[in-house]
Protein backbone atom coordinates (compact mmCIF):
# COMPACT_ATOMS: atom_id res chain seq x y z
CA UNK A 1 0.00 0.00 0.00
CA UNK A 2 1.58 3.39 -1.12
CA UNK A 3 2.22 5.75 1.75
CA UNK A 4 0.80 8.42 -0.30
CA UNK A 5 -2.96 7.87 0.61
CA UNK A 6 -5.35 10.69 -1.10
CA UNK A 7 -8.51 12.19 1.16
CA UNK A 8 -10.43 12.87 -1.68
CA UNK A 9 -14.48 11.69 -1.07
CA UNK A 10 -13.72 11.37 2.14
CA UNK A 11 -17.10 12.21 4.05
CA UNK A 12 -19.35 11.22 7.21
CA UNK A 13 -18.22 8.99 9.47
CA UNK A 14 -14.70 8.52 9.83
CA UNK A 15 -14.65 4.70 10.97
CA UNK A 16 -13.67 3.35 7.74
CA UNK A 17 -10.95 4.52 5.64
CA UNK A 18 -9.78 2.08 3.40
CA UNK A 19 -6.86 3.84 1.35
CA UNK A 20 -4.96 4.94 5.23
CA UNK A 21 -1.73 3.02 5.63
CA UNK A 22 -1.75 1.66 9.05
CA UNK A 23 1.17 0.48 11.45
CA UNK A 24 1.61 -3.43 10.48
CA UNK A 25 1.80 -3.99 14.13
CA UNK A 26 0.13 -2.60 17.70
CA UNK A 27 3.50 -2.80 18.98
CA UNK A 28 4.80 -1.04 16.11
CA UNK A 29 2.35 1.94 16.98
CA UNK A 30 3.89 1.44 20.55
CA UNK A 31 7.36 1.34 19.76
CA UNK A 32 6.61 4.59 17.50
CA UNK A 33 4.49 6.57 20.17
CA UNK A 34 7.29 5.68 23.00
CA UNK A 35 10.34 6.87 20.44
CA UNK A 36 8.23 9.60 19.94
CA UNK A 37 7.33 10.72 23.93
CA UNK A 38 11.63 9.52 24.48
CA UNK A 39 13.56 12.66 23.64
CA UNK A 40 15.62 15.07 25.21
CA UNK A 41 12.89 15.69 27.56
CA UNK A 42 13.44 12.34 29.39
CA UNK A 43 16.99 12.17 29.39
CA UNK A 44 18.38 15.84 29.49
CA UNK A 45 15.62 17.38 30.81
CA UNK A 46 13.95 15.64 33.60
CA UNK A 47 17.21 14.82 35.58
CA UNK A 48 17.55 18.22 35.80
CA UNK A 49 14.28 19.11 36.61
CA UNK A 50 14.26 16.59 38.92
CA UNK A 51 17.54 17.69 40.67
CA UNK A 52 16.65 21.54 40.60
CA UNK A 53 13.16 20.77 43.37
CA UNK A 54 14.63 17.80 45.51
CA UNK A 55 14.38 14.52 44.16
CA UNK A 56 12.08 12.05 45.06
CA UNK A 57 9.00 14.20 45.91
CA UNK A 58 9.09 15.89 42.82
CA UNK A 59 9.37 12.24 41.03
CA UNK A 60 6.20 11.37 43.18
CA UNK A 61 4.26 14.33 41.99
CA UNK A 62 5.25 13.73 38.38
CA UNK A 63 4.35 10.33 38.18
CA UNK A 64 0.76 11.34 39.97
CA UNK A 65 0.62 13.68 37.14
CA UNK A 66 1.15 11.28 34.33
CA UNK A 67 -1.66 9.13 35.69
CA UNK A 68 -4.48 11.59 36.40
CA UNK A 69 -3.44 14.36 33.41
CA UNK A 70 -0.76 12.44 31.08
CA UNK A 71 -2.68 8.92 29.94
CA UNK A 72 -6.02 10.51 29.91
CA UNK A 73 -5.18 13.50 27.22
CA UNK A 74 -2.62 10.77 25.74
CA UNK A 75 -5.76 8.63 25.40
CA UNK A 76 -8.20 11.46 23.48
CA UNK A 77 -5.31 12.56 21.27
CA UNK A 78 -4.95 8.49 19.67
CA UNK A 79 -8.50 8.44 19.76
CA UNK A 80 -9.00 11.59 17.97
CA UNK A 81 -6.76 11.12 15.45
CA UNK A 82 -7.82 7.78 14.65
CA UNK A 83 -11.10 9.12 14.10
CA UNK A 84 -10.02 11.93 11.98
CA UNK A 85 -7.90 9.37 10.10
CA UNK A 86 -5.59 11.77 8.07
CA UNK A 87 -3.09 14.51 9.37
CA UNK A 88 -3.74 16.89 12.37
CA UNK A 89 -5.60 20.01 10.76
CA UNK A 90 -7.83 17.51 8.20
CA UNK A 91 -8.61 14.92 10.55
CA UNK A 92 -9.80 17.14 13.33
CA UNK A 93 -12.02 19.62 10.13
CA UNK A 94 -13.25 15.96 9.54
CA UNK A 95 -14.49 15.55 13.52
CA UNK A 96 -16.00 19.29 13.31
CA UNK A 97 -18.01 18.11 10.60
CA UNK A 98 -19.19 14.99 12.23
CA UNK A 99 -19.71 16.77 15.00
CA UNK A 100 -21.98 19.56 13.25
CA UNK A 101 -19.55 21.86 15.77
CA UNK A 102 -18.38 25.48 15.17
CA UNK A 103 -15.65 25.82 12.31
CA UNK A 104 -13.77 27.34 15.36
CA UNK A 105 -13.08 24.14 16.72
CA UNK A 106 -10.59 23.53 13.68
CA UNK A 107 -7.98 25.51 15.21
CA UNK A 108 -6.78 22.60 17.09
CA UNK A 109 -5.73 20.87 14.10
CA UNK A 110 -3.88 23.37 12.92
CA UNK A 111 -2.19 24.34 16.19
CA UNK A 112 -0.93 21.33 16.65
CA UNK A 113 0.42 21.32 12.94
CA UNK A 114 2.05 24.67 13.41
CA UNK A 115 3.34 23.65 17.25
CA UNK A 116 5.27 20.64 16.03
CA UNK A 117 6.70 22.52 13.04
CA UNK A 118 8.12 25.06 15.38
CA UNK A 119 9.40 23.30 17.81
CA UNK A 120 11.14 20.96 15.25
CA UNK A 121 13.02 24.00 14.12
CA UNK A 122 14.91 24.34 17.47
CA UNK A 123 14.67 20.85 18.43
CA UNK A 124 17.07 19.57 15.69
CA UNK A 125 19.81 22.55 17.04
CA UNK A 126 19.64 21.04 20.85
CA UNK A 127 19.66 17.20 19.32
CA UNK A 128 22.76 18.39 17.44
CA UNK A 129 24.22 19.52 20.57
CA UNK A 130 23.88 15.65 21.34
CA UNK A 131 25.30 14.38 18.28
CA UNK A 132 28.64 16.84 18.51
CA UNK A 133 29.16 15.28 21.69
CA UNK A 134 29.47 11.40 20.96
CA UNK A 135 32.77 12.12 18.97
CA UNK A 136 33.99 14.18 21.68
CA UNK A 137 33.56 11.41 24.37
CA UNK A 138 34.96 8.97 21.83
CA UNK A 139 37.87 10.70 21.48
CA UNK A 140 39.02 11.37 24.93
CA UNK A 141 38.06 15.26 25.16
CA UNK A 142 36.64 15.12 28.83
CA UNK A 143 39.47 12.61 30.54
CA UNK A 144 41.66 15.40 32.73
CA UNK A 145 39.44 17.57 32.56
CA UNK A 146 37.84 20.38 35.01
CA UNK A 147 34.73 21.98 35.56
CA UNK A 148 35.84 25.18 33.78
CA UNK A 149 37.69 23.85 31.18
CA UNK A 150 34.23 21.46 30.11
CA UNK A 151 32.41 24.40 30.32
CA UNK A 152 34.48 26.77 28.22
CA UNK A 153 34.33 23.33 25.69
CA UNK A 154 30.18 23.36 25.82
CA UNK A 155 30.23 27.65 25.40
CA UNK A 156 32.68 27.21 22.38
CA UNK A 157 30.69 24.99 20.62
CA UNK A 158 27.42 27.11 21.24
CA UNK A 159 29.88 29.91 19.68
CA UNK A 160 30.64 28.58 16.86
CA UNK A 161 27.76 28.88 13.88
CA UNK A 162 29.40 26.84 11.47
CA UNK A 163 29.78 23.19 13.91
CA UNK A 164 25.95 24.17 14.73
CA UNK A 165 24.87 24.51 11.37
CA UNK A 166 26.37 21.65 10.44
CA UNK A 167 25.37 19.07 13.70
CA UNK A 168 22.10 20.90 13.00
CA UNK A 169 22.10 19.71 9.21
CA UNK A 170 22.99 16.29 10.31
CA UNK A 171 19.94 15.64 12.11
CA UNK A 172 17.88 17.23 9.92
CA UNK A 173 18.64 15.35 6.94
CA UNK A 174 18.89 11.61 9.15
CA UNK A 175 15.02 12.89 9.92
CA UNK A 176 14.20 13.64 6.53
CA UNK A 177 15.80 10.23 4.70
CA UNK A 178 13.95 8.27 7.38
CA UNK A 179 10.40 10.21 6.67
CA UNK A 180 10.74 10.01 2.94
CA UNK A 181 10.83 6.30 3.24
CA UNK A 182 6.81 6.25 4.61
CA UNK A 183 5.30 4.90 7.14
CA UNK A 184 6.19 0.98 6.83
CA UNK A 185 9.48 1.64 5.14
CA UNK A 186 10.92 4.12 6.97
CA UNK A 187 9.32 5.19 10.32
CA UNK A 188 8.80 1.01 11.07
CA UNK A 189 12.19 0.40 10.15
CA UNK A 190 13.88 2.97 11.66
CA UNK A 191 11.75 2.82 15.25
CA UNK A 192 12.34 -1.21 15.08
CA UNK A 193 15.87 -0.24 15.06
CA UNK A 194 16.63 2.63 17.05
CA UNK A 195 13.99 1.98 20.26
CA UNK A 196 15.68 -1.22 20.59
CA UNK A 197 19.18 0.40 20.76
CA UNK A 198 18.11 3.10 22.81
CA UNK A 199 17.18 0.15 26.10
CA UNK A 200 19.81 -1.67 25.71
CA UNK A 201 22.34 1.47 26.27
CA UNK A 202 20.20 2.62 28.98
CA UNK A 203 20.41 -0.66 30.30
CA UNK A 204 23.68 -0.71 30.25
CA UNK A 205 24.30 2.68 31.61
CA UNK A 206 22.30 2.03 34.68
CA UNK A 207 24.46 -1.00 35.19
CA UNK A 208 27.48 0.51 35.12
CA UNK A 209 25.90 2.74 37.74
CA UNK A 210 25.32 0.27 39.78
CA UNK A 211 29.16 0.00 40.33
CA UNK A 212 29.75 3.34 41.04
CA UNK A 213 29.54 3.01 44.90
CA UNK A 214 26.58 5.48 45.20
CA UNK A 215 24.09 3.84 43.46
CA UNK A 216 21.66 3.39 46.33
CA UNK A 217 22.41 7.47 46.99
CA UNK A 218 21.18 8.07 43.63
CA UNK A 219 18.22 5.86 44.21
CA UNK A 220 17.27 7.77 47.32
CA UNK A 221 17.21 11.09 45.63
CA UNK A 222 14.75 10.18 43.18
CA UNK A 223 12.40 7.54 45.40
CA UNK A 224 13.01 9.34 48.76
CA UNK A 225 9.80 11.90 49.01
CA UNK A 226 10.65 14.70 51.17
CA UNK A 227 7.85 16.81 50.63
CA UNK A 228 9.34 20.01 52.44
CA UNK A 229 11.84 20.75 49.43
CA UNK A 230 8.48 20.57 47.00
CA UNK A 231 7.34 24.57 46.35
CA UNK A 232 4.62 25.22 44.66
CA UNK A 233 6.47 26.02 41.66
CA UNK A 234 7.65 22.33 41.51
CA UNK A 235 4.11 20.96 41.35
CA UNK A 236 3.69 23.06 38.28
CA UNK A 237 6.75 22.21 36.93
CA UNK A 238 5.97 18.59 37.39
CA UNK A 239 2.86 18.72 35.87
CA UNK A 240 3.77 21.05 33.01
CA UNK A 241 6.56 18.18 31.87
CA UNK A 242 3.96 15.33 32.08
CA UNK A 243 1.99 16.47 30.07
CA UNK A 244 4.23 18.08 27.51
CA UNK A 245 6.89 14.39 27.86
CA UNK A 246 4.21 12.56 26.46
CA UNK A 247 4.71 14.65 23.11
CA UNK A 248 1.01 15.68 23.12
CA UNK A 249 -0.64 18.80 21.42
CA UNK A 250 2.20 18.79 19.00
CA UNK A 251 0.82 16.52 16.44
CA UNK A 252 3.12 14.11 16.50
CA UNK A 253 0.56 11.51 18.51
CA UNK A 254 -2.80 12.46 16.36
CA UNK A 255 -1.12 11.79 13.53
CA UNK A 256 0.51 8.27 14.54
CA UNK A 257 -3.21 7.29 15.96
CA UNK A 258 -4.67 8.31 12.48
CA UNK A 259 -2.57 5.21 11.28
CA UNK A 260 -3.46 2.76 14.25
CA UNK A 261 -6.11 -0.22 12.97
CA UNK A 262 -9.29 -0.20 14.44
CA UNK A 263 -9.09 -3.22 16.46
CA UNK A 264 -6.10 -2.35 19.24
CA UNK A 265 -7.36 -0.63 22.23
CA UNK A 266 -6.47 2.78 22.65
CA UNK A 267 -6.88 2.70 26.75
CA UNK A 268 -4.47 -0.39 26.96
CA UNK A 269 -2.08 0.59 24.66
CA UNK A 270 -2.02 4.16 26.30
CA UNK A 271 -0.75 2.49 29.41
CA UNK A 272 1.92 0.90 28.05
CA UNK A 273 3.21 3.25 26.08
CA UNK A 274 3.37 5.80 29.40
CA UNK A 275 4.89 3.33 31.59
CA UNK A 276 7.67 3.00 28.98
CA UNK A 277 8.26 6.82 28.64
CA UNK A 278 7.69 7.22 32.62
CA UNK A 279 10.85 3.97 32.84
CA UNK A 280 13.01 5.34 30.40
CA UNK A 281 13.16 8.64 32.40
CA UNK A 282 13.51 6.96 35.88
CA UNK A 283 15.83 4.81 34.32
CA UNK A 284 17.60 8.28 32.91
CA UNK A 285 18.04 9.60 36.49
CA UNK A 286 19.02 6.21 38.05
CA UNK A 287 21.95 6.25 35.10
CA UNK A 288 23.04 9.68 35.93
CA UNK A 289 22.47 10.69 39.60
CA UNK A 290 24.91 7.85 41.09
CA UNK A 291 27.81 9.44 38.80
CA UNK A 292 26.61 12.58 39.69
CA UNK A 293 27.26 11.78 43.41
CA UNK A 294 30.17 9.27 42.99
CA UNK A 295 32.00 12.85 41.30
CA UNK A 296 31.08 15.18 44.34
CA UNK A 297 28.88 17.20 41.46
CA UNK A 298 26.01 18.93 41.80
CA UNK A 299 22.34 17.26 41.30
CA UNK A 300 20.88 20.27 40.75
CA UNK A 301 23.07 21.91 38.18
CA UNK A 302 20.17 22.41 36.01
CA UNK A 303 20.29 22.76 32.19
CA UNK A 304 23.81 22.08 31.77
CA UNK A 305 23.97 18.69 34.59
CA UNK A 306 23.91 16.86 30.77
CA UNK A 307 26.42 18.71 28.96
CA UNK A 308 29.05 19.92 31.59
CA UNK A 309 28.28 18.22 34.86
CA UNK A 310 28.07 14.81 33.38
CA UNK A 311 31.22 14.82 30.96
CA UNK A 312 33.45 16.15 34.23
CA UNK A 313 32.10 12.93 35.82
CA UNK A 314 32.82 10.43 32.65
CA UNK A 315 36.76 12.71 32.51
CA UNK A 316 37.07 11.23 35.95
CA UNK A 317 36.04 7.84 35.83
CA UNK A 318 37.46 4.83 34.83
CA UNK A 319 36.35 3.86 31.11
CA UNK A 320 34.95 7.62 31.33
CA UNK A 321 35.27 8.02 27.23
CA UNK A 322 33.13 4.42 26.50
CA UNK A 323 30.50 5.09 28.46
CA UNK A 324 30.17 9.02 27.85
CA UNK A 325 29.78 7.80 24.35
CA UNK A 326 27.45 5.28 25.11
CA UNK A 327 25.30 8.23 27.05
CA UNK A 328 25.95 10.68 23.74
CA UNK A 329 24.77 8.09 21.54
CA UNK A 330 21.61 7.41 23.82
CA UNK A 331 20.88 11.14 23.69
CA UNK A 332 21.50 11.37 19.95
CA UNK A 333 19.13 7.97 19.52
CA UNK A 334 16.50 9.64 21.88
CA UNK A 335 16.68 13.12 20.29
CA UNK A 336 16.02 11.37 16.45
CA UNK A 337 13.00 9.43 17.23
CA UNK A 338 11.18 12.56 18.50
CA UNK A 339 12.22 14.72 15.67
CA UNK A 340 11.02 11.76 13.08
CA UNK A 341 7.44 11.93 14.49
CA UNK A 342 7.54 15.80 14.94
CA UNK A 343 7.86 16.01 11.25
CA UNK A 344 5.45 13.41 9.76
CA UNK A 345 2.35 15.03 10.69
CA UNK A 346 3.94 18.40 8.57
CA UNK A 347 4.74 15.93 5.50
CA UNK A 348 1.52 13.68 6.07
CA UNK A 349 -0.54 17.34 6.07
CA UNK A 350 1.68 18.64 2.35
CA UNK A 351 0.97 15.11 0.60
CA UNK A 352 -2.88 15.14 1.78
CA UNK A 353 -3.83 18.38 1.14
CA UNK A 354 -1.69 19.22 -1.51
CA UNK A 355 -1.33 16.15 -3.30
CA UNK A 356 2.63 16.13 -3.15
CA UNK A 357 4.79 13.07 -3.49
CA UNK A 358 6.36 12.52 -0.08
CA UNK A 359 9.74 13.77 -1.64
CA UNK A 360 8.95 17.26 -2.83
CA UNK A 361 6.81 17.34 0.51
CA UNK A 362 10.04 16.25 3.02
CA UNK A 363 11.90 18.91 0.46
CA UNK A 364 9.95 21.69 1.25
CA UNK A 365 9.14 21.04 4.93
CA UNK A 366 13.07 20.23 5.49
CA UNK A 367 14.40 23.48 3.62
CA UNK A 368 12.03 25.63 5.62
CA UNK A 369 13.17 23.80 9.17
CA UNK A 370 16.62 24.26 7.65
CA UNK A 371 16.61 28.05 7.00
CA UNK A 372 14.33 28.18 11.22
CA UNK A 373 17.53 26.27 11.82
CA UNK A 374 20.08 28.90 10.83
CA UNK A 375 18.13 31.13 12.60
CA UNK A 376 17.78 29.60 15.62
CA UNK A 377 22.25 29.04 15.10
CA UNK A 378 22.30 32.49 14.87
CA UNK A 379 20.38 33.40 18.18
CA UNK A 380 23.55 31.71 20.14
CA UNK A 381 26.17 33.46 18.80
CA UNK A 382 26.38 35.96 16.03
CA UNK A 383 22.67 37.31 16.16
CA UNK A 384 22.65 37.07 20.12
CA UNK A 385 21.66 40.79 20.32
CA UNK A 386 18.40 40.87 17.54
CA UNK A 387 15.72 40.12 20.50
CA UNK A 388 11.79 40.49 19.74
CA UNK A 389 10.39 42.04 23.06
CA UNK A 390 13.57 40.58 25.13
CA UNK A 391 13.71 37.09 23.38
CA UNK A 392 16.03 35.42 20.82
CA UNK A 393 14.88 33.71 17.98
CA UNK A 394 15.22 30.50 19.81
CA UNK A 395 13.82 32.27 22.91
CA UNK A 396 10.93 33.13 21.04
CA UNK A 397 9.96 29.81 19.67
CA UNK A 398 10.69 28.37 22.68
CA UNK A 399 8.43 30.41 24.85
CA UNK A 400 5.32 30.26 22.04
CA UNK A 401 5.30 26.33 21.65
CA UNK A 402 5.48 25.72 25.44
CA UNK A 403 4.19 28.90 27.20
CA UNK A 404 1.19 29.06 24.54
CA UNK A 405 0.66 26.39 21.96
CA UNK A 406 1.03 23.23 23.58
CA UNK A 407 -0.90 24.05 26.67
CA UNK A 408 -4.30 26.14 24.82
CA UNK A 409 -3.74 22.59 22.31
CA UNK A 410 -4.08 20.58 25.15
CA UNK A 411 -7.00 22.43 26.50
CA UNK A 412 -8.48 22.78 23.76
CA UNK A 413 -8.71 19.60 23.00
CA UNK A 414 -9.45 18.27 26.49
CA UNK A 415 -12.87 20.46 26.15
CA UNK A 416 -13.50 19.00 22.43
CA UNK A 417 -13.17 15.61 23.42
CA UNK A 418 -15.05 15.54 26.40
CA UNK A 419 -17.80 18.21 25.65
CA UNK A 420 -17.99 18.93 22.03
CA UNK A 421 -17.88 14.86 20.76
CA UNK A 422 -20.57 13.14 21.01
CA UNK A 423 -20.26 10.57 24.16
CA UNK A 424 -20.82 7.67 21.75
CA UNK A 425 -17.64 8.70 19.27
CA UNK A 426 -15.07 8.89 22.18
CA UNK A 427 -16.52 5.99 23.95
CA UNK A 428 -16.39 3.89 20.41
CA UNK A 429 -13.19 5.12 20.07
CA UNK A 430 -11.36 4.83 23.63
CA UNK A 431 -12.92 1.10 24.10
CA UNK A 432 -12.36 1.13 27.64
CA UNK A 433 -13.83 -2.26 29.58
CA UNK A 434 -16.94 -0.89 30.93
CA UNK A 435 -18.84 2.17 31.66
CA UNK A 436 -17.26 3.16 34.59
CA UNK A 437 -14.03 3.45 33.24
CA UNK A 438 -15.22 5.54 30.42
CA UNK A 439 -16.82 7.79 33.16
CA UNK A 440 -13.79 8.51 34.99
CA UNK A 441 -12.10 9.04 31.34
CA UNK A 442 -14.87 11.59 30.50
CA UNK A 443 -15.36 13.39 34.33
CA UNK A 444 -10.94 13.77 34.35
CA UNK A 445 -11.32 15.18 30.27
CA UNK A 446 -14.49 17.60 31.07
CA UNK A 447 -13.18 19.36 34.90
CA UNK A 448 -9.58 17.91 35.72
CA UNK A 449 -7.71 18.00 32.52
CA UNK A 450 -8.63 21.66 31.98
CA UNK A 451 -8.80 22.91 35.44
CA UNK A 452 -5.06 21.62 35.46
CA UNK A 453 -3.75 22.94 32.26
CA UNK A 454 -5.92 26.34 33.14
CA UNK A 455 -3.52 26.33 36.30
CA UNK A 456 -0.10 26.10 34.74
CA UNK A 457 -1.17 28.65 32.41
CA UNK A 458 -2.58 31.40 34.07
CA UNK A 459 1.57 30.77 36.18
CA UNK A 460 3.31 30.84 33.05
CA UNK A 461 1.54 33.87 31.91
CA UNK A 462 2.39 35.48 35.77
CA UNK A 463 -1.10 35.77 36.27
CA UNK A 464 -1.42 33.69 38.87
CA UNK A 465 1.99 32.97 41.41
CA UNK A 466 2.73 30.07 43.24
Amino acid sequence: MSDNYSSAGYSGSTKSSPTRVQWSTRMAFILAAVGSAVGLGNIWKFPYITGEHGGGAFVLVYLGCILIIGIPVMMAEIALGRRGRHNPAQGIATLVREAGAHPFWKIIGVMALLCGFMILMFYTVVAGWAFAYVPKAASGSFVGENGDTIGSMFGGMLADPIALTIWMTVVLGLTMGIVLRGLHGGLEKAINLLMPGLLILLLILVGYAMTSGHFMEGVSFLFKADFSKMTGTGFLVALGHAFFTLSLASGAIMTYGSYLPENVSIGKTTMIIAIMDTVVALAAGLAIFPLVFANGLEPGAGPGLIFVTLPIAFGQMPFGSTFGTLFFLLLAVAALTSAISMLEPTISWLTEKFKMTRFKACMLAGSLLWLGGLGVVASLNIGSEWTLFGKTFFDMLDYLTSSWLMPLGGLLMAIFSGWILKKTVMQDELGLSSAIMHQLWLFTMRYITPLAIIIVFLNVLGIVNF
